[in-house]
């Protein structure tokens, strides 16, 4: 949630960075309900003021005079105005909330202009993805593939993109998220284990909801929601609270299973482990000062890249552009792998900053060692990593002329050895 007073004051400024992520808002509406909201803020406020002068006149009259008595019918007629207003103002301030929470998060003015993918800037490229790899194929057609990782079967028991892992394959998976957090823990990221559902309130708190893009599994009995990304839960962790500004910053990471419904996703490039409906991730979340937002995006990016780095993967890193921004993301750089076989490049992290807008609607703040007053801190978050596209990256690059797969060095201790091997 941006900050109403940037509307109030400067609404052409608005206008013109919501343009920048060409999303349709209806930023007259917003305005309106808020000129509606202050002016009953001030009928309430003036009323109040009347009614506390009234009381302090008819405590030096005396009583049952005609003038107490008509100071008597004032203070009701005075209440009862009040009261009616309030109630009024109370749903003028919901109003209000609900049409901001319609508002997207603004742009960063460093974030490029476009409209689409195509538009993202190539910030950063590391290793060769152009070498030639012979042997490199797309993972779903590896001999022996459906054996490690049955996509039939998961179909069978829950639906298309819930794959069973069978044996290596599972191990294999086990072995990637130890990896993962074991080396971000060494980064200074202290573990957490979150639940696997939140209430509304947590996920709107992150900008899951409203869910413009019908992506987040509902249970209808309870109104709890299956996480799509265990930031939701991490960043819900200081809801409602006030952090002291010495305690700034914090790191942490966990790991979760995802749930997604992808709606709309079809074809080859959802293939395999491409795009799944349920996929392990370990997530990076960051509570900062305000004033270091920026420095501390472009280190979680690099703690991301470190890992990346260890697997040995060729990678590049996008910053993206307005049109590619998410609706609560200010800055945020995708990080892509290169997938051998298949010939493309695959995101398997994602970045961002969202400096004020997911705690103003969490209410997470800190004590400003300046002002004395609490002021909202700026969250951050990054994938480190999502699971199945780093496994198809390193089922493709690393294919061997035997068949089996070689596993990168840095995740040998984890995985117990120096090859997968199918069926």
């Amino acid at each position: 949630m941006i900050d109403p007073k940037l509307i109030r004051e400067a609404p052409e400024k608005i206008w013109a960075a919501i343009a920048r992520k060409h999303l349709q808002v209806d930023l007259n509406q917003v305005v309106a309900v808020d000129t509606a909201w202050r002016a009953q803020v001030q009928e309430v406020e003036g009323l109040r003021a009347s009614h506390k002068a009234a009381n302090s006149a008819m405590a030096a009259l005396p009583k049952g005079s005609p003038e107490f008595r008509g100071k008597v019918a004032e203070l009701k007629g005075v209440s009862a105005r009040v009261k009616e207003l309030e109630a009024q103002l109370k749903k003028t301030e919901e109003a209000l909330r609900q049409a901001l929470l319609e508002v997207p998060n603004l742009p960063h003015p460093s974030v490029p202009d476009g409209r689409t993918a195509e538009d993202n800037v190539v910030f950063a490229l590391h290793g060769a993805p152009e070498t030639p790899r012979p042997l490199a194929r797309p993972h779903w057609e590896i001999p022996g593939f459906e054996q490690a990782f049955d996509f039939a079967r998961g179909a069978k028991v829950a639906g298309a993109g819930f794959p069973f892992y069978v044996g290596e394959g599972a191990r294999l998976v086990r072995a990637l998220i130890r990896f993962f957090l074991e080396e971000n823990a060494r980064a200074g990221y202290v573990e957490v284990h979150p639940p696997l559902f939140v209430n509304a309130a947590s996920a709107t708190a992150t900008g899951q909801l409203p869910d413009k893009e019908g992506q987040m599994y509902e249970t209808t009995s309870d109104q709890l929601f299956a996480i799509p990304t265990a930031e939701v839960p991490l960043t819900n962790f200081f809801r409602d609270e006030i952090l002291e500004e010495s305690d700034l910053p914090i790191y942490r990471c966990a790991y979760s299973p995802c749930f997604r419904r992808e709606a709309g996703s079809y074809g080859k490039d959802v293939r395999g482990l491409n795009r799944l409906h349920q996929f392990d991730k370990v997530e990076l979340l960051k509570w900062v000062h305000p004033a270091t937002s920026n420095e501390e995006l472009d280190q979680l990016s690099e703690d991301a890249q470190r890992l990346l780095q260890l697997l040995e993967l060729p990678y590049r890193v996008l910053l993206m552009c307005g049109g590619d921004l998410g609706f609560a993301q200010s800055k945020k750089y995708d990080l892509e792998v290169w997938s051998a076989g298949q010939k493309r490049w695959l995101e398997v992290s994602s970045c961002s900053n969202f400096e004020s807008f997911q705690a103003r609607r969490a209410q997470i703040r800190f004590r400003s060692s300046e002002t004395g007053r609490p002021e909202f801190v700026h969250t951050l978050n990054g994938s480190a990593l999502a699971v199945p596209r780093v496994l198809a990256a390193l089922l493709e690059n690393n294919l061997e002329a035997d068949g089996r797969v070689r596993i990168p060095a840095a995740l040998v201790p984890y995985f117990g050895q120096e090859h997968l091997s199918f069926g």
